[in-house]
C-alpha cells in the first residue's frame, strides 16, 4: 500500500506535468553512435514529450539518414553549417520557444541521457517555489559523470566570482546563477524576456553568459536534487593534488581558444570591475599551470588561451579561423 506521502507526491506530479506543453531539443554533431541512446531516453521518459527535437549541426556522418530511418516522428532542424552549441541552440529555442510556443524546452548534448523520471520530476520542483514559480527560468539536474561519478554542480556569484554551490542533502532543490545547458528545463517567457543563446559563442560559455543575462533580469535558477543526468564532459583524467583527489579533462586547442575567449568577454562585458577581473585572470592561469602539468598539447593549448584572451578583450566573436 502506498503511503499518504507518495500520493500526495504523485497527484502534485500529475497536476504539475499536465499543466505544461514541452518540447525537448538536442544540439547534435557526428552523432550516429549515440544518437539511439540518448534519443530512447526522452522517449521513455514519464512524462511525455510533445515534441522531440533535433538541430542537426552539418553532419557529416550518417546522423541524417539514422534519423529519417529510425526515429521518423523526430522533428529535424539541418543547419547549413557547423553552427556550434551557440548557433545550435540558438536555432533549437527560435523554433520551440519562440515560434511554437512552448511553455518549456529541455535542453541537450548528444551524449547526454537523463534518468526516466528526469523531467517529471524537474516539474515536480516547481512546487517549493511558494507561489513565485513564474520567476523560476531554468530548472536543472544533476550532472553525473558515469565513468568518475563526478558531478557539474551549479555555479553562484561569491566573492566576485562564479564559484561551486554545494547542494544541501536536506533542501529539495538549490538556487544559483548557472547551470550547464544540457539537461536544462528553460521556461519559454524567460527566452522572449533576455533573447536567445549567442550564436556568435560558437562553443563553450554559452550557456553560462545565457544564465547571467537571466539572473541579471531577475529569474532564478535552481538544480533539483532528485532529478539526474548521465553527461560526460570530456575524457577526464584522475590525479591527486595534496593529498586530495582531482580530475583533468583534455581539451583540443580550439576548444581551450573559445574557452577563454567567450569567458574574458562575458566577464570585461557584465561585470567591469577590476576586483571581478583579477579573479578571472586568476582562474585561467590556474587553469594554463594544470594544464602544463597534464595536457596532452601544452604549447598550442597555450597559445590558443592567448588567442582566446586578445579576442575576447577585442570583442571578435564568431567562427574564427584557428591556425595550430
Amino acid at each position: 500500500m502506498q503511503s499518504a506521502e507518495n500520493k500526495f507526491a504523485r497527484s502534485i506530479a500529475q497536476s504539475t506535468t499536465t499543466a505544461y506543453s514541452i518540447a525537448s531539443v538536442t544540439v547534435v554533431y557526428n552523432a550516429a553512435g549515440v544518437l539511439r541512446r540518448h534519443l530512447g531516453s526522452l522517449k521513455r521518459q514519464s512524462c511525455s514529450l510533445d515534441e522531440i527535437v533535433v538541430v542537426n549541426n552539418a553532419s557529416s556522418d550518417n546522423t541524417a539518414s539514422l534519423l529519417a530511418a529510425e526515429f521518423p516522428e523526430v522533428t529535424v532542424l539541418n543547419l547549413p553549417e557547423n553552427r556550434g552549441v551557440g548557433g545550435g541552440y540558438a536555432a533549437g529555442l527560435a523554433y520551440t520557444a519562440l515560434n511554437r510556443k512552448y511553455d518549456w524546452i529541455w535542453l541537450f548534448d548528444q551524449d547526454s541521457v537523463p534518468a526516466e523520471d528526469s523531467l517529471r520530476l524537474l516539474l515536480q520542483g516547481l512546487r517549493y517555489f511558494n507561489g513565485n514559480s513564474q520567476t523560476t527560468a531554468i530548472l536543472a539536474p544533476v550532472c553525473i559523470d558515469a565513468e568518475t561519478q563526478a558531478t557539474c554542480p551549479g555555479l553562484s556569484w561569491r566573492r566576485g566570482n562564479l564559484r561551486s554551490t554545494a547542494e544541501d542533502p536536506d533542501q529539495p532543490i538549490t538556487l544559483v546563477d548557472s547551470v550547464i545547458s544540457s539537461g536544462s528545463l528553460i521556461r519559454r517567457e524567460a527566452v522572449e524576456a533576455v533573447g536567445l543563446p549567442r550564436a556568435d559563442f560558437f562553443m563553450d560559455f554559452v550557456d553560462y553568459e545565457h544564465c547571467l543575462r537571466l539572473r541579471r533580469r531577475g529569474f532564478a535558477i535552481a538544480v533539483v536534487r532528485d532529478s539526474h543526468l548521465e553527461h560526460r564532459v570530456g575524457n577526464p583524467v584522475k590525479f591527486n593534488f595534496l593529498g586530495r583527489p582531482k580530475y583533468w579533462t583534455d581539451h583540443a586547442p580550439w576548444r581551450e581558444y573559445y574557452k577563454t575567449r567567450n569567458e574574458i568577454f562575458t566577464i570585461w562585458q557584465y561585470y567591469p570591475t577590476w576586483r571581478i577581473k583579477s579573479f578571472t585572470l586568476y582562474r585561467l592561469a590556474r587553469h594554463a599551470f594544470v594544464l602544463m602539468l597534464f595536457g596532452k598539447r601544452k604549447g598550442t593549448c597555450l597559445r590558443m588561451m592567448y588567442r582566446g584572451f586578445v579576442d575576447g578583450i577585442a570583442g571578435r566573436l564568431g567562427v574564427r579561423s584557428l591556425e595550430l
